[in-house]
């Protein structure tokens, strides 16, 4: 039953994400010409020559591309991600006739469609699932000519930014790019969240004190490392904690009065998992 409720989870989860990137696509990218790469850029493109309807398109650009990736690796390619591209084509050409554009400046267009495509991507991404386009175009041109991944989509999405300088014109074609920069942030955080946490690494001599004084005032557990110093070669306690935003001040001051000498590191963590963050592992 919980693997049950975990795909109908996973399944809204894509209908979603797919509602709020058509909505993006649809209100800022299509309207003013900014093809983001990937299958909506190229579809985007079509559609201003030729007016063919963009989810037909993505669908047409799609389908045959699943179709190669079923023959090479059969249905790993996954059941979410021919949901969620079948889902996103309905939904665009759907909701076209009742979405109108909110701004004509390219700019906002380009920023704000990159954020609100992103956003719905990234719970798509979140619920293991893909919108396909230039993701599976990407795996096989790994698969054919060994470039990787990462790679392939840097030249997929950069052909399409290309042919949207020529079709529209090179300024267009930048703000494509600022576009696609902004899609990928939010994709980030909505995959590794906001990062309300930090994450503190503490060197210091005093290990039993600092530790102590942590997990009484700040409630906070603490794990302990040996390290060696590089350039003295002495062997050091390396105390790693994880706390709030609002506890970054406490434990400056705790560290401060038990080592004075401590070597502190604050950083940012993304997602925490776990006792006192999020403990919910069934929702992720």
């Amino acid at each position: 039953m919980n693997k049950f409720w975990g795909v109908i989870f996973d399944l809204f989860m894509i209908i979603v994400g797919c509602l709020i990137t058509a909505a993006g696509l649809l209100i800022f990218l299509i309207p003013n010409k900014i093809a983001a790469g990937g299958a909506s850029g190229l579809a985007t493109i079509i559609y201003h020559i030729w007016g063919f309807p963009v989810g037909a398109v993505i669908l047409l650009i799609n389908v045959p591309l699943f179709i190669i990736g079923l023959f090479l690796w059969g249905w790993q390619m996954g059941w979410r991600t021919l949901f969620a591209t079948l889902f996103l084509s309905v939904s665009l050409d759907v909701m076209a006739p009742y979405m109108e554009p909110v701004t004509n400046d390219p700019l906002l267009a380009s920023l704000y469609g990159g954020i609100v495509s992103g956003l719905g991507m990234g719970l798509v991404f979140r619920a293991r699932g893909t919108t396909g386009g230039t993701d599976l175009a990407a795996r096989l041109f790994n698969h054919f000519s060994g470039i990787s991944i990462g790679q392939g989509l840097i030249l997929v999405d950069g052909l399409i930014v290309l042919a949207a300088g020529v079709v529209f014109s090179p300024e267009l074609a930048l703000y494509a790019a600022i576009s696609i920069f902004a899609l990928g942030k939010s994709i980030d955080l909505v995959q590794e969240g906001i990062g309300f946490a930090k994450a503190a690494l503490i060197v210091t001599d005093q290990k039993r004190e600092v530790q102590e004084q942590i997990i009484e005032r700040l409630g906070r557990g603490v794990t302990g490392l040996r390290a060696t110093g590089g350039y003295t070669g002495r062997e050091k306690d390396v105390l790693i904690c994880v706390i709030s935003r609002t506890e970054i001040s406490k434990l400056k001051k705790i560290v401060s009065m038990v080592d004075p000498r401590a070597f502190v590191i604050i950083t940012a963590a993304n997602e925490v998992l776990g006792e006192g963050f999020k403990e919910d592992w069934k929702n992720i």
